[in-house]
């Protein structure tokens, strides 16, 4: 047997409804009987009868920035994984599982405690991030 030679199953496909072609079978009002809301072609979408729609019965309250940056967040326990003397950067977290994607930047936070003295390179840190790595001999780069 071939790829080309593969058809569907007797009676699993039927041809579909041919509507408004003529008075046989679903001509003429194409089986929305006579006149009325669901004879018509369409309604607003949201539409409920008249009753107030969903969308305008939920509360809205603040707003959305569409320009908002999320970080992918590392703590000082995560940067302490690495050996003495290693340079972090987003690629090198990736590569350890640290994080999944580097969104709009990384940002470190001051979470446990390091001891190694490491160059990391991110695109924010916390004051107490800062303090810690500067502390246990290590350099900060904001890229």
């Amino acid at each position: 047997m071939k790829l080309h030679e593969l058809k569907a199953a007797e009676g699993s496909r039927s041809s579909r409804q041919r509507l408004g072609r003529g008075l046989g079978s679903k001509g003429k009002t194409s089986g929305r009987g006579q006149k009325g809301q669901k004879a018509r072609s369409k309604t607003r979408l949201g539409f409920e009868g008249g009753q107030m729609p969903f969308y305008r019965r939920m509360p809205k309250r603040g707003f959305t920035n569409i320009n908002r940056k999320e970080y992918a967040i590392v703590n000082l326990s995560v940067l302490d994984q690495f050996d003495d003397g290693a340079e972090v950067t987003p690629e090198t977290l990736k590569e350890s599982g640290a994080i999944k994607n580097a969104k709009s930047g990384v940002k470190v936070l001051g979470n446990g405690k390091i001891s190694k003295k490491l160059t990391v390179k991110a695109s924010k840190f916390s004051n107490a991030a800062k303090s810690a790595i500067e502390n246990a001999g290590g350099k900060i780069e904001v890229i």
